[in-house]
């Protein structure tokens, strides 16, 4: 017996995908040459599998700032700062992103998921009420199950049962906080905040929206969903992250709840872990700005994302339900979608693999990233790739509906 015996199936299971050819986990980048293009085993490939949405990681300004900074500040900080000290870009990068987002209060992690980890399981305690969407980010439920709330799931994009559930706890003490997502990560689907603002109100709940895959994309400004929907006065609580949008790494929570700062003497994931590196915080920044100055990005985004999820549809694969960066082929079974993906990338174009029970519906997905660093002629190449592995693989069908 082996304490690693619990894992038996998922061995079991990755052994199957490489049997199939596909092993997503052994993809090593031998380069990366631009946002949209790399090596992998010395083989040129297209990269349609990152969430580099704006295609911000080798931006020349957002490099020098990072490379600056490292210099200036050395590679890290080596603990936490509430233990080793702020450093002068983490509390620029905070009352910058407070500014962005016109809010009071900011606190930057390390993380994304340390962010959602740290708001879950601190902002509701013993007594209150989590109602989570069900297709949440696993960081999300993560810090659902480190905090003490009771934790009510309501189903996908649906404020009808977000009500309902809502009702079922009238006349219980304890605060209630709602939980969605902007743009949710595995089908690109928008939630329907001008729906829940209005159960949010009715309810006297508080309202928490993680714009991690909606920074920077959607809105007149770039500040996610619940701009795009004109809610953001009735969002409590923002969080996000660095590493889509702003191609970094990091996280982020945003506030206009007085008192929000005791946070940074409340919150474990905040209090424990070492704090960004320097350099990263100052490409963060300097991405930050390239967002506010050049809303020719999120343009040129949406209209490659068009592009691409179009290009698909009049193909017959059964897509997300809206064109935007994520762009999700829904695949019956495993096996073909193992072997499409194998394919794509034995042919120059890689996307992720999302398989059950990690996707929301239950069917395997190739999951594509559309950025506005692409050119017309990748997204052609890539679209044309698909359709020849499609059609080869009998993998193309009727479109069908988000609800499949």
């Amino acid at each position: 017996m082996s304490i690693l015996d619990k894992f038996e199936a998922l061995r079991h299971a990755h052994e199957a995908l490489q049997e199939l050819g596909a092993d997503p986990f052994a993809v090593c980048f031998d380069s990366v040459a631009s946002a949209t293009e790399g090596t992998v085993a010395g083989r040129p490939v297209l990269i349609f599998g990152s969430n580099n949405y704006l295609g911000l990681t080798c931006d020349p300004e957002v490099v020098a700032r990072g490379v600056s900074a490292l210099r200036a500040f050395g590679s890290g900080t080596t603990g936490s700062r509430i233990a080793n000290g702020t450093y002068l870009g983490h509390r620029t990068l905070e009352t910058r992103l407070a500014a962005f987002f016109g809010r009071r209060n900011a606190m930057v992690f390390t993380t994304g998921y340390q962010a959602n980890l740290a708001m879950m399981s601190t902002l509701a305690g013993r007594g209150d009420h989590l109602l989570v969407d069900a297709d949440s980010h696993a960081s999300i439920y993560d810090g659902c199950r480190l905090g003490a709330a009771e934790v009510i799931r309501f189903r996908h994009n649906d404020p009808t049962d977000l009500a309902r559930r809502l009702r079922r706890l009238e006349g219980e003490a304890g605060d209630r906080l709602i939980v969605v997502e902007g743009i949710y990560s595995m089908l690109g689907d928008r939630a329907r905040l001008a729906e829940i603002v209005e159960i949010k109100r009715a309810a006297g709940a508080c309202l928490l929206v993680d714009e991690a895959h909606a920074f920077g994309v959607l809105g007149e400004n770039g500040r996610g969903a619940a701009e795009e929907a004109c809610v953001e006065a009735d969002v409590d609580v923002i969080v996000g992250t660095f590493s889509k949008s702003l191609g970094g790494i990091g996280g982020f929570a945003l506030s206009d709840l007085p008192g929000f700062d005791v946070l940074r003497l409340a919150c474990r994931p905040y209090m424990f872990t070492a704090s960004l590196p320097p350099s990263v915080a100052a490409a963060a920044l300097a991405a930050l700005e390239r967002i506010e100055r050049t809303p020719s990005l999120r343009r040129t985004l949406h209209a490659n994302a068009r592009r691409f999820y179009d290009g698909l549809a009049a193909a017959g694969f059964a897509l997300g339900g809206e064109a935007g960066p994520i762009v999700s082929i829904r695949l019956s079974d495993t096996p073909t979608a193992a072997r499409f993906w194998a394919a794509l990338l034995e042919a120059g174009v890689y996307v992720n693999l999302a398989l059950p029970p990690a996707t929301p519906t239950l069917e395997p997905l190739l999951r594509c990233s559309v950025t506005a660093a692409h050119t017309t002629a990748q997204i052609d190449y890539a679209v044309e790739t698909a359709v020849a592995v499609g059609s080869h693989l009998g993998a193309i069908g009727e479109r069908r509906s988000i609800d499949g």
